[in-house]
């Protein structure tokens, strides 16, 4: 039988984190380091589901390794890319259609929510390591599908890092490397992370957690990633309308011929 506590302590703990980031916020003036909390949110929800299982077995071991170097991964790679006085613009359009007060509404529309998400996110984390069944083929088809979307993933942020640290840069599109086949490799990455974590979860019976790949793959789509980004990027490079006409936006594919 599942023990739902164990999940909902999860949540407990991820708002204790998320009432942290919020006062560090307030320090700050400046509420992008939420970005770097999103993956230690989930890495958190699986140290406590982990701590507080009666059995400890191989496939929560396997859980816990890839949740950490994924979350690790993407901790660190977004400080160093965002850390500074200046807060992201998104969030600084957040900051201004929530005045006066928005150094209260930012501790549940921005932390609050970050940690909400989290939680129902790591549904697929919380059946997989709460599950004492045995390893089976949808285990090896998730660990492979994870380490798709992981290595697409970090070669996509690595092209990126290396493109805008040229000057000579600045203003263009990346369109080489992975980027060339999809416009949002990074996002494409991250979706298969989280459909591999779905079918280790299913493996180990767990299919009610269908709602967390599909949230994700929702926010990846139409909230905060694909839609978000491309909101406005083609004002502030117009390159960017060339880009569109001839590359997928989400699914990586052979560039069309203009």
């Amino acid at each position: 039988m599942i023990n739902w506590n164990i999940y909902f302590f999860g949540f407990a703990a991820l708002m204790v984190f998320a009432l942290g980031g919020w006062l560090f916020s307030l320090v700050r003036n400046n509420v992008t380091h939420v970005d770097s909390m999103w993956s230690l949110f989930l890495l958190l929800a699986a140290i406590i589901y982990a701590l507080n299982v009666d059995h400890f077995n191989l496939r929560a071991v396997l859980i816990l390794f890839l949740v950490s170097l994924w979350a690790l991964r993407l901790c660190i790679y977004l400080t160093w890319r965002n850390w500074g006085p200046h807060e992201d613009h998104r969030y600084a359009a957040i900051r201004n259609n929530n005045q006066p007060h928005f150094w209260f509404s930012s501790l549940y529309i921005v932390f609050g929510l970050q940690a909400l998400l989290a939680w129902i996110i790591s549904m697929p984390i919380f059946g997989a390591i709460e599950s004492n069944a045995g390893f089976n083929y949808l285990d090896a088809m998730g660990i492979t599908l994870f380490a798709i979307g992981f290595i697409w993933e970090v070669t996509a942020d690595w092209q990126l890092s290396i493109f805008k640290s040229e000057p000579k840069n600045h203003g263009k599109v990346l369109d080489t490397g992975v980027w060339r086949y999809c416009r949002h490799p990074n996002y494409f990455g991250e979706c298969c992370v989280w459909w591999g974590f779905y079918l280790i979860a299913l493996a180990a019976g767990a299919w009610w957690s269908l709602v967390a790949p599909l949230l994700m793959t929702l926010l990846l789509l139409k909230v905060s990633g694909v839609a978000l980004l491309e909101k406005d990027i083609a004002e502030r490079r117009p390159a960017y309308l060339v880009y569109i006409k001839s590359t997928n936006a989400f699914i990586p594919w052979l560039p069309k011929s203009l």
